[in-house]
């Protein structure tokens, strides 16, 4: 969960698009001539069909080659060897890779060395799915041969969940940071973990209760300050950690993820390649949510420690109605939008979602300007860790089972019902719902229609936290539904992986959802998804269709659109309709969900072909 979401439209100054606001939108089109070994210091390799393919140079650097860092200075010794980490050089291999859709496994034909800016990632901190993201994306791309570091803060809470950055050690590298009036100092922290470097940036700033990005107040006030230290470390970290003996060097992929890391893009073009530095690097945004921009007043540009000429890549003007008084000029920077602008490619975590973000309504206020850089923009719908969520293996429900033997599935339910106190019912559908409690959600929806479902008979659970009123209706729900509805405040691990295992049906009717993960661990649990059909659910769940390949039925769930409460109560009654009276057809509906691939090597596959795309072309330059 990111600290500002943006609640009203922003515009550009004028209806159509700006090129001096925006510059070299064009950069990143894939280039389809052939070439050779040049100037420009690619080299190139033949495929099986004879096409020469841009492939980068070596990344291998010299430990000790007394560069200096520009506008940093190191306190600590640059050169000091860290246990740990590995240093692939790019080889030759070669890979039959026919698009980014393609879902079978293949070797990798170039290791990179991957660099993940992140405020996130899990185990060590998670609010969603970012967290999950860059807590084993990168793991799936060191199995693959690449090089992968993570850099997010050092968040220490006070409480349990600082242990989970206990082995992390301290590399004794200090550097101090131009930005916000002054040099802030911050220090790097190192754990080698699953083929990954995972490395720490530790400043004050990130030693507070809550979590990342606030607390019961809401939203911290200094978020700014906090991520730009991010972003500034993050793009030091390749050139003065020598992890495993040697730096990950100027040769970088750089994964910028979400706004709180969209200023190293910027970084990248602003700060560093004019002077040489990362001239052979790229940068690859990834929006996760793009209702959370980083927007601050324009005032506060001075303090990211980027050239005052760069203040129209990141500069933003509220329309005149969304200001809030009549001296408010809407001047603001816009983080993420500064990202769009200078990243060599765009992803998103659905291939729905890189759609959607270019129209108004999903756009929020970026919709042109993304639009206008559609030729780098793709999307990539998540993977999920398949030894996590396994139902054959998992540790945290009561049995276990699997595709060849689903008796352990309706245990699973009858255990649920014990311990929810309801009536154990084996043949009664239940119906679960895993999420935050807020509006994109669509919370409200399943409050409108609950006095409608609970006539029917069924079973509902809640697990959720967030709004406070969704949370007081849940517990009065209970209290008018003893038999049928039970709610549970908060946010449990073995109670989510319970429902999941014992639900018949999960319900999702998000407005929005860039992803998704409930819906596909729903799915590899034999538990059927009814969503909205907008984002990522409409790009994982296939609609039921029962009469397809001969009868004998196609799909793994039901998508219901519009968003309205009819929608959605048609779908869910077709789906107890099929639960109760066609069993064959909803166990073919279940060991379909549960053959699905949804693992994250095939996630990792397709961002290599993204690498690949990248490469092709000349970074970002001013």
């Amino acid at each position: 969960m990111a600290t500002l979401q943006i609640s009203r439209i922003f515009t550009s100054k004028s209806s159509s698009l700006n090129l001096a606001e925006f510059p070299l939108l064009h950069v990143g089109v894939i280039r389809t001539s052939r070439r050779n070994s040049s100037k420009d210091g690619f080299s190139t390799v033949e495929d099986e069909k004879g096409l020469e393919v841009g492939v980068g140079k070596s990344n291998k650097e010299e430990v000790g080659n007394g560069r200096v860092h520009l506008n940093s200075q190191s306190v600590g010794p640059e050169n000091k060897t860290v246990v740990g980490s590995s240093i692939n050089e790019v080889n030759g291999r070669e890979e039959e890779k026919e698009d980014i859709e393609g879902g079978e496994k293949s070797p990798t034909r170039v290791t990179r060395s991957i660099v993940f800016a992140t405020s996130e990632a899990a185990p060590y901190s998670k609010t969603g799915g970012l967290g999950d993201v860059c807590g084993s994306l990168p793991i799936a791309l060191a199995a693959r041969g690449h090089r992968v570091m993570v850099v997010s803060p050092r968040y220490v809470n006070g409480g349990p969940l600082d242990k989970n950055c206990a082995a992390a050690i301290d590399l004794n590298c200090r550097i101090k940071i131009p930005c916000f009036g002054g040099l802030h100092e911050v220090s790097f922290f190192h754990e080698y973990r699953a083929g990954v470097d995972w490395v720490f940036v530790d400043h004050p700033s990130y030693h507070r209760p809550g979590n990342p990005y606030g607390d019961i107040n809401g939203a911290y006030g200094d978020n700014q300050f906090r991520f730009t230290l991010l972003c500034h470390a993050a793009c030091e970290a390749p050139l003065v950690l020598p992890l495993g003996g040697f730096t990950y060097g100027e040769k970088c992929v750089f994964l910028a993820n979400d706004w709180h890391a969209g200023l190293v893009p910027v970084l990248l073009a602003a700060k560093y390649r004019p002077y040489g530095v990362y001239k052979d690097a790229r940068s690859i945004l990834v929006i996760h949510n793009l209702a959370h921009q980083g927007v601050e007043a324009g005032i506060t540009y001075k303090n990211l420690g980027l050239p005052l000429e760069w203040y129209g890549a990141l500069g933003w003007v509220f329309p005149t109605w969304a200001r809030l008084h009549a001296l408010d000029t809407g001047e603001a920077v816009n983080i993420l939008k500064g990202a769009v602008v200078t990243a060599d490619r765009i992803l998103t975590v659905s291939e729905g979602y890189s759609w959607e973000i270019t129209t108004p309504e999903g756009g929020y206020g970026l919709n042109e300007l993304l639009f206008s850089r559609k030729s780098v923009l793709n999307g990539i719908t998540n993977g999920i860790d398949a030894d996590e969520w396994d139902p054959s293996s998992d540790k945290l429900i009561d049995f276990q089972y699997s595709i060849d033997d689903l008796s352990g599935k309706v245990k699973c339910k009858t255990a649920l019902q014990k311990e929810l106190g309801l009536p154990v019912r084996p043949d009664c559908p239940m119906i679960g719902f895993v999420g935050r409690l807020d509006y994109q959600k669509g919370t409200d929806l399943i409050q409108s229609a609950m006095p409608d479902l609970m006539r029917d008979d069924v079973q509902f659970v809640m697990l959720g936290s967030g709004d406070p009123e969704t949370e007081k209706w849940m517990r009065a729900s209970e209290s008018a539904y003893k038999e049928k509805f039970r709610g549970w405040v908060g946010f449990d691990v073995p109670i989510s992986h319970k429902i999941t295992a014992g639900c018949d049906i999960l319900l999702m009717p998000s407005r929005f959802e860039p992803c998704g993960l409930n819906q596909l661990y729903a799915m590899r649990y034999g538990t059927v998804p009814v969503v909205h059909c907008t984002g990522g659910l409409r790009d994982t769940v296939e609609n039921f269709d029962p009469f397809a390949n001969n009868g004998s039925g196609q799909g793994t769930g039901w998508t219901f659109s519009p968003l309205v409460k009819e929608s959605m109560l048609g779908a869910l009654r077709y789906a107890i309709e099929t639960y109760r009276e066609h069993k064959t057809s909803w166990e073919g509906l279940m060991k379909r969900g549960m053959e699905r691939d949804y693992s994250w090597d095939k996630a990792a596959s397709q961002y290599e072909q993204v690498f690949e795309w990248a490469f092709f072309d000349q970074p970002y330059i001013k």
